[in-house]
């Protein structure tokens, strides 16, 4: 395992941004080089320790809270850990950075109108026919990051694209080392 520092990179955007993908395209990444790596992501935490949570901004900063919790204890033992959550409340995230310290905050930017055209999940279809209450980005607000530390942009940019620009800020943050230059003798 490299080093003893955990740290938490936090991905927040809206539904279908590529969050999920992000994070196990950097954790692959992270793990190849020898760190240890735990991924949260928000439908897999929603199923296993927020049940009973709904949608409301009550429970929702209640969710990002948990999850805040969890990605602490694992940081401060050495994991690096990536959330991948909507957490569309400033406050919220705002409190996880207070928590955790080691935190690099990533919004993974893409325009709603390419969310609809995407829609994976078909989760924007039943939001807009009113089907689904408190979406995010529809009937509920998103609140974007206002100084992320990375900004990816997910609809003009490839995953690896988007996984170098938060490999880039973690050497220029101090949380990885840069990679070791070799000398071509000439």
């Amino acid at each position: 395992m490299k080093g003893e520092r955990g740290f938490v990179v936090w991905l927040t955007g809206l539904s279908g941004a590529g969050k999920t993908t992000i994070a196990h395209a950097l954790a692959e990444r992270l793990k190849a080089v020898g760190y240890k790596v735990e991924i949260l992501d928000g439908d897999v935490v929603r199923q296993h320790f927020s049940k009973g949570l709904g949608f409301s901004k009550e429970d929702r900063i209640e969710n990002i809270k948990r999850v805040a919790y969890v990605a602490h204890l694992l940081a401060r033992n050495g994991v690096v850990v990536i959330v991948a959550l909507i957490s569309p409340y400033r406050e919220g995230r705002n409190y996880a950075r207070q928590l955790i310290g080691d935190f690099v905050e990533v919004y993974v930017k893409c325009p709603l109108n390419v969310l609809i055209e995407r829609d994976v999940k078909g989760l924007y279809a039943k939001a807009l026919r009113g089907e689904i209450q408190n979406f995010t980005g529809i009937s509920d607000p998103y609140e974007p990051p206002e100084n992320p530390e990375v900004v990816v942009e997910t609809d003009k940019e490839t995953v690896d694209e988007s996984v170098d620009k938060i490999w880039q800020a973690l050497i220029e943050s101090g949380y990885i080392p840069a990679p070791e230059r070799v000398e071509v003798a000439t």
